[in-house]
């Protein structure tokens, strides 16, 4: 059976030998995620190389997704490592206190506008959400807190507040500087971290374009600003390409109890307005040390199947864990077995709305055909851009997608598409019926369909354009 679901990993030290790499791809990874967090760009670099040179010799489609740093605001360093905070003692956070001075009462901080985001009752959230402090008064550029949950803190912890509201800007420096980096080694996806709104992605989208970048752009849902109102998550949604429901930062900003819903509606609101969703953040978290995963993150996995995610992404567990092929094995096991729910060939995708393009009419036209005719295989798409399988990808169906392409940056983008399978194909001109005849022959050769089988087949008139997907046949294979 093929997995619809698709995979995202991302790279580190764990995969950095080339046989694990390509083991790793060979379990079925549909993207690997460069995070720029991490490592220099002369790693970035080579490990984007790798992943082409392998896809390319075993024959599949990857795609390369570079995911910026942001604004993340972080405590400076202890003198001593870490330290121990107990409920109920008074700490400080310093913006002016030197990187490497601070102690239990006291500690630097690398955003030196906190102190004018805080204000009295104010509850900041350490290292995601494990120590709660709640804010006594702001001096200067000390905030004084008194802590509210304690434990274990070490260097360099994130710092989130409760309710969101940071000024922080969603681009910085060193983001600007990667987008270029992006640019250079040709990624097929950006992901651009904590955007509070559509202008963010669109700052985004300018900048990396300025670069001579074409990566579609992916926004990551991570802040409480983005998903406070509809009118909010859908600009952002549909200034990007694809949306990443990062439920690690947005869960410690709105909790845990909303962020089950959140997931939900991101992943409906997105799929609606025709965008690609990725979730991720711990889902096989377990797995960076242990050789199966809990119950737990079996249902989460299947849940975010069920709920219509076009993919599911792995951060840690590949990155540095024990066994990356494992985890990715254990994963796609996980999306085929929730894929078989009754719930997921079922959709009402804009059935009840009406359709301002040709391209989209098509593509809807081909999934209800392929939905109710009986003795149906396939949908077959010749594209030049992927934009018809991705209106295809939006209908949930139990029958996979073939967007046959010749463009290699196409087939990588439509990889991470829900239920679509890039197939490399030269779309030439041919007298009329020959093009299908052969694509067919293609896919026969593949052992995609069987002879005697019902094809859907879309395509336009005019080959080499873009976006012209106007006809709609139906072929024995």
């Amino acid at each position: 059976m093929i997995r619809r679901t698709k995979i995202v990993a991302t790279l580190g030290p764990a995969t950095d030998d080339p046989a694990v790499l390509e083991r790793l791809l060979l379990a079925g990874v549909n993207m690997v995620r460069l995070n720029f967090s991490h490592g220099d760009a002369d790693s970035h670099r080579r490990r984007a190389q790798q992943v082409r040179e392998i896809s390319q010799r075993v024959g599949i489609s990857v795609a390369v997704l570079g995911d910026l740093q942001g604004p993340k605001i972080r405590i400076s360093r202890f003198t001593d490592g870490k330290v121990m905070l107990k409920r109920g003692a008074e700490f400080c956070l310093d913006a002016g206190l030197g990187k490497n001075e601070g102690n239990e009462k006291t500690v630097g901080i690398a955003y030196r506008d906190l102190p004018g985001d805080s204000q009295p009752g104010d509850v900041l959230l350490l290292d995601d959400g494990r120590i709660v402090l709640e804010v006594d008064r702001v001096d200067g550029d000390r905030i004084h807190t008194q802590v509210k949950v304690g434990g274990e803190i070490s260097n360099n912890k994130g710092i989130n507040r409760q309710g969101g509201g940071l000024s922080a800007p969603a681009l910085t420096e060193k983001d600007k500087e990667d987008i270029v980096l992006a640019a250079e080694i040709e990624i097929d996806y950006l992901a651009v971290s904590f955007p509070r709104n559509a202008k963010d992605i669109e700052l985004a989208r300018q900048l990396l374009r300025d670069a001579g970048g074409k990566a579609f752009i992916m926004a990551k849902i991570e802040r409480a600003e983005a998903v406070a109102d509809n009118v909010t998550l859908d600009s952002i949604i549909q200034a990007s390409d694809a949306v990443m429901v990062a439920r690690g930062d947005l869960g410690v900003e709105i909790g845990d109890a909303e962020l089950i819903g959140k997931q939900k509606e991101i992943i409906a609101h997105a799929r609606r307005l025709n965008r690609v969703v990725v979730t991720a953040t711990q889902m096989m978290e377990s797995m960076i040390h242990n050789s199966l995963p809990t119950r737990a993150e079996v249902f989460d996995v299947a849940n975010a199947v069920l709920d219509g995610t076009d993919a599911v992404m792995l951060s840690a567990e590949t990155a540095t864990g024990d066994d990356p092929c494992a985890v990715v094995e254990a994963m796609s096991r996980i999306c085929i077995g929730a894929q078989s729910h009754r719930s997921v060939t079922i959709s009402r995708h804009r059935v009840d709305t009406t359709f301002s393009s040709v391209e989209e009419t098509v593509a809807m036209a081909a999934m209800y055909s392929a939905n109710h005719l009986e003795g149906v295989s396939a949908i077959v798409c010749l594209t030049e851009s992927g934009t018809t399988p991705l209106l295809m990808s939006r209908i949930s169906s139990g029958l996979p997608i073939y967007a046959m392409t010749p463009y290699p940056a196409t087939q990588r983008r439509v990889a991470l598409y829900r239920g679509v399978e890039p197939v490399p194909f030269a779309i030439e001109e041919l007298p009329e019926g020959e093009l299908e005849l052969r694509a067919l022959a293609e896919l026969r050769e593949r052992g995609a369909i069987k002879t005697g089988e019902l094809v859907i087949m879309t395509r336009g008139d005019k080959l080499g354009v873009g976006g012209g997907t106007n006809s709609l046949r139906i072929y024995r294979a």
